[in-house]
């Protein structure tokens, strides 16, 4: 399964990982690429949470034109 994840940076600098598919599925960490693994493995305890209970497994997400 492929999913779309953000990164940005807090002003501590600590990387935010959100995988805006998954309502609350958000991680972080001191590198990029640490809060990338690490979105990979609340991705996945997300998705088997959701499965136990029922929920779909992920949300419609889609893109929208701005013009600004």
């Amino acid at each position: 399964m492929k999913l779309t994840v953000t990164l940005d940076r807090d002003e501590d600098g600590i990387w935010i990982a959100e995988c805006p598919s998954i309502p609350g599925c958000v991680s972080q960490g001191s590198t990029r690429e640490e809060a990338l693994e690490n979105v990979k493995e609340a991705i996945q305890l997300c998705l088997d949470v959701r499965a136990e209970q029922g929920f779909p497994l992920t949300i419609e997400t889609q893109q929208v034109e701005v013009y600004a």
